[in-house]
């Protein structure tokens, strides 16, 4: 059975940074392309970020490109983000999941057993 654990989210101000960790269990991690999307206050989950197993594809969204890292330690069965320059819209829930589609503009969703339960980024202005 898969286990998606996210943490490191919390409240900063516009202009900081946060580190976001996902740590998976009960799968061959560093087989599996691993991701981020985002959910914000009456929005649709968006696609954030995404890295292939061998780190050899790298996505984001437009409206992270340039601010947020997406980085992997498999021995740990690890993925991180790292947002800098953080600004208030990207509040939001933010999810890790497994296996995700590397194209930002893939409307594939992977099964709900992929997914952690998310942890909460709110940047204030």
């Amino acid at each position: 059975q898969v286990q998606v654990a996210e943490s490191g989210g919390g409240l900063v101000q516009a202009g900081g940074s946060l580190r976001l960790s996902c740590e998976v269990s009960g799968r061959t991690f560093n087989r599996d392309d691993m991701g981020w999307y985002r959910q914000a206050p009456g929005k649709k989950r968006e696609f954030v970020a995404a890295m292939s197993w061998s780190g050899s594809i790298i996505n984001y969204h437009g409206n992270v490109k340039g601010r947020f890292t997406i980085s992997r330690d498999n021995a740990k069965n690890t993925v991180y983000l790292q947002m800098n320059n953080l600004k208030p819209e990207d509040t939001a829930i933010y999810f890790c999941v497994v296996d995700p589609p590397l194209s930002p503009g893939s409307t594939c969703i992977p099964s709900a057993e992929l997914w952690g339960q998310g942890t909460t980024v709110t940047v204030s202005s």
